[in-house]
């Protein structure tokens, strides 16, 4: 996982790049493949794309590239300012990082981004590929969105849980190899001598009061919804 700002955004990259392209695909090839080459009267996707001069995009047709580029850009910054951190603080509210197994905490975070990306990604597909031609209207909007979410989000949770981030996550530690093992062994380093062990008791312990305090909170949280449901 990453360890800081600069880890995070390469992640993010990563994540973004690969799932842009699938989507992308997905929604040429798999959803929209059949009505592009019937509307064209072409053999192939890309030649029906060529036919009518690229694809539908905010009213105009644009090259492939460009809408890569749009969808990547809106992406990433979802991903960056609302995706990761919100899955993270999401995830942590059901699952503890340094008690549950890493896979079970990973998959959170997981299910919690597609919960929040899916939706949001799709709103603003609504807008982008919405057909001005024929005038706007907001309800044709929220129905184009909602149409889009039952297409996309059962695409995006299972390539995201068992395709994409397996597959982001090899290609993050072949990259930060180096960095992951030196944390790896700092974590694993026995104390050299007095001080260091009993640095390191103080910083257990203080992991343990933590790890109670969560405990303290979560029961407390728990207590008011019982007191609430039984007010009701």
């Amino acid at each position: 996982m990453p360890r800081n700002q600069f880890q995070r955004m390469v992640f993010a990259f990563l994540t973004v790049v690969i799932t842009v392209h699938a989507y992308i695909f997905y929604s040429l090839y798999v959803v929209n493949g059949s009505t592009l080459m019937e509307v064209n009267g072409a053999t192939s996707v890309l030649a029906a794309i060529r036919q009518q001069g690229g694809v539908y995009m905010f009213g105009r047709y644009l090259p492939i590239w460009a809408v890569v580029l749009t969808e990547f850009v809106l992406a990433y910054c979802l991903e960056i300012f609302m995706g990761s951190p919100t899955s993270f603080k999401l995830a942590c509210r059901v699952f503890n990082p340094t008690k549950n197994h890493p896979m079970i905490f990973e998959t959170a975070i997981i299910c919690a981004t597609v919960g929040l990306m899916c939706p949001s990604m799709s709103f603003l597909a609504a807008i982008l590929y919405y057909p001005y031609y024929e005038g706007f209207h907001i309800i044709t909007l929220l129905a184009n969105w909602l149409k889009l979410v039952c297409f996309n989000f059962p695409f995006a949770y299972f390539t995201q849980l068992f395709f994409i981030q397996p597959f982001v996550r090899v290609l993050f530690k072949t990259i930060f190899r180096k960095d992951i093992e030196a944390h790896a062994q700092k974590e694993r380093r026995n104390p050299e001598n007095e001080q260091e062990a009993i640095a390191d008791i103080f910083r257990r312990m203080g992991e343990i009061q933590e790890e109670l305090a969560h405990e303290r909170r979560r029961r407390k949280a728990l207590e008011a919804e019982v007191k609430e449901q039984i007010k009701r």
